[in-house]
């Protein structure tokens, strides 16, 4: 009997969207097809509940109903999705033709390429109408939401990153003049303060002393969102603030793994060559086996890809880049 009384109510619950209250707001009333057979539809929806849809075996045998539901059953296929006239996918129909074209060129995703072979898939297949910037993307086998499985840390890359890095500094007395030297763009104490929390934003990189953290503090809602509050795993906090102006200018860069684990990074331009590339490619490897989280366990790299700004991402063999040497 309760394999009756589950064959005649059906009740198939979907999220709906929650609003305030208990009180019901809507409910129709329709016609479904079981098995071949008509049973009436009820469908309604409660203030901070979810939409309910529930058939009825109302005026039916139980017996003619189960028997064609088995039928149904025995005789059930898998959905066939609607397709496009034009025969692309719904994820292709939102891609270029001169995406598409460059996708076509490279090899599946479950054929790693050797490094120097990944790098000029990547180079041939950008055809944006401007300087892309070539960015690896590195799938670790971590997971950030652990203290002992974060990463976080700089690199610095040796043929530099090919972009202009505008650099703010917050430091007093002498090191102002000498951070000026080294090459920032803007250096102050309080002054200084005073203009990004009246929302001056005019720069990439804000590094601070040690003795000016206490006065920043209350720049965290400002910069915090914009991944610009300097940390001493950053490098951003240090009392040698010239020469982290020369460090940051001369092509040192911050990466951190996001939620799901994966570390993006930019490594350079297309304009540089294969072996410039190559070389600011080797050394993010290397930073990131010499920054392993403590908590890592087991097998630490996944996978590795590159890609252009515009450009398909091409799988390397990270094996092949960590036994690699630059000369």
């Amino acid at each position: 009997m309760a394999a009756l009384n589950a064959t005649a109510n059906m009740v198939v619950a979907v999220k709906a969207q929650r609003v305030a209250g208990v009180r019901r707001v809507a409910a129709k009333h329709a016609v479904a097809r079981l098995g071949g057979l008509k049973a009436p539809v009820s469908m309604s929806m409660r203030k901070g509940g979810r939409q309910s849809l529930g058939v009825f075996a109302a005026g039916l045998d139980f017996a003619e109903l189960e028997s064609a539901v088995e039928d149904d059953e025995m005789e059930w296929s898998p959905p066939v999705r609607a397709t496009r006239k034009d025969g692309k996918s719904s994820k292709e129909a939102k891609q270029s033709k001169r995406f598409r074209k460059a996708q076509a060129s490279v090899p599946g995703r479950m054929a790693p390429q050797e490094p120097a072979a990944g790098i000029k898939l990547m180079m041939d297949n950008a055809t944006a109408k401007f300087v892309e910037s070539a960015e690896a993307h590195i799938r670790l086998n971590i997971d950030p939401k652990y203290n002992d499985q974060q990463l976080r840390a700089t690199v610095a890359l040796p043929k530099g990153t090919g972009k202009t890095v505008r650099v703010a500094v917050l430091c007093q007395g002498d090191a102002i003049a000498a951070a000026k030297e080294a090459g920032a763009d803007f250096a102050g104490a309080e002054d200084l303060v005073e203009d990004i929390a009246g929302g001056m934003m005019d720069f990439d990189l804000l590094i601070a002393s040690p003795d000016m953290m206490p006065k920043a503090a209350k720049l965290g809602r400002a910069l915090g969102p914009k991944g610009l509050m300097p940390n001493p795993k950053a490098g951003t906090v240090t009392p040698n603030v010239a020469q982290a102006v020369s460090e940051f200018k001369g092509g040192k860069v911050e990466f951190r793994a996001d939620k799901q684990g994966i570390v993006h990074v930019p490594f350079g331009k297309l304009n540089f060559s294969p072996a410039d590339l190559m070389e600011n490619m080797k050394a993010i490897v290397d930073a990131i086996d010499a920054n392993r989280p403590s908590g890592a366990k087991g097998i630490y790299w996944k996978s590795m890809y590159i890609a252009s700004t515009m450009g398909p991402s091409v799988q390397i063999d990270h094996t092949a880049v960590q036994a690699m040497k630059v000369e």
